[in-house]
């Protein structure tokens, strides 16, 4: 099937199109690659039965530090965007910052480029949402031989299609940025912490810069910084 035939079939909302790749290409690196001539609204899409691999372009008009939080409103859409399919008796829920995981198993993760910038107070041109998840495993690999990881086929999801999953994704991230743009950093931050399993604390918060705030019973404050967490290569991409 060629790639506009394929593109055709991805029932995006508006302002976004689709950029198909073959099985095995490289969402996150095409995408970054592509990010400054093709704009805003562009979803790669690497077609393929065992693993989503889906980036999107966004263009933010603000400073670095506040962009971030795009990051944790994607974290949000691609759960909600899971929850359609998924099973009631199979939650959904993430390990800070980028981790996601069924009934405690890693599923996989989102991690989030930018183009470059002098400091964090300059608006990036253009910034990239990664997210990668395992839909299936091969049909050589026995059940239980990774019992750390799991897959939407395994959990049982009622669909597992990448191509479904993109266009889903697309739509809960173009309401979750509206309302991070009307309403500002609180529903963003209720959404992603009501599915954050770990780090656990008494009280948890989102700062205007995405920083998780963590307070223990006795008042004690500790700060994980989302901008050091970005920069890291993330833990689950060598376990998906």
């Amino acid at each position: 099937m060629r790639a506009a035939d394929l593109d055709r079939r991805l029932d995006l909302p508006p302002l976004f199109r689709g950029v198909i790749l073959r099985e095995g290409g490289d969402a996150f690196g095409h995408a970054c690659a592509i990010a400054a001539e093709e704009g805003a609204g562009t979803l790669v899409l690497s077609r393929g039965s065992l693993l989503f691999d889906c980036a999107v372009i966004l263009e933010p008009a603000m400073p670095l530090a506040r962009t971030r939080v795009a990051f944790l409103a994607g974290m949000a859409a691609l759960a909600d965007a899971l929850a359609v399919a998924a099973p009631p008796e199979h939650p959904i829920g993430f390990a800070w910052p980028g981790t996601v995981r069924i009934d405690g198993a890693l599923l996989g993760g989102m991690r989030m480029a930018n183009a470059p910038v002098v400091g964090d107070l300059q608006a990036p041109a253009w910034l990239v949402l990664h997210a990668a998840l395992r839909l299936g495993e091969p049909a050589d690999v026995e059940p239980g031989l990774h019992p750390d990881r799991t897959s939407l086929e395994q959990q049982g999801f009622e669909d597992a299609d990448g191509a479904r999953l993109a266009e889903r994704f697309a739509r809960h991230l173009m309401a979750g940025l509206y309302t991070w743009q009307d309403e500002g950093l609180a529903p963003v931050a209720e959404a992603y912490l009501s599915r954050l399993d770990e780090p656990a604390g008494v009280r948890r918060g989102i700062d205007p810069s995405g920083d998780l705030i963590l307070r223990d019973e006795a008042g004690h404050e500790e700060r994980l910084s989302l901008a050091e967490a970005l920069a890291a290569t993330p833990s689950w991409l060598a376990r998906l």
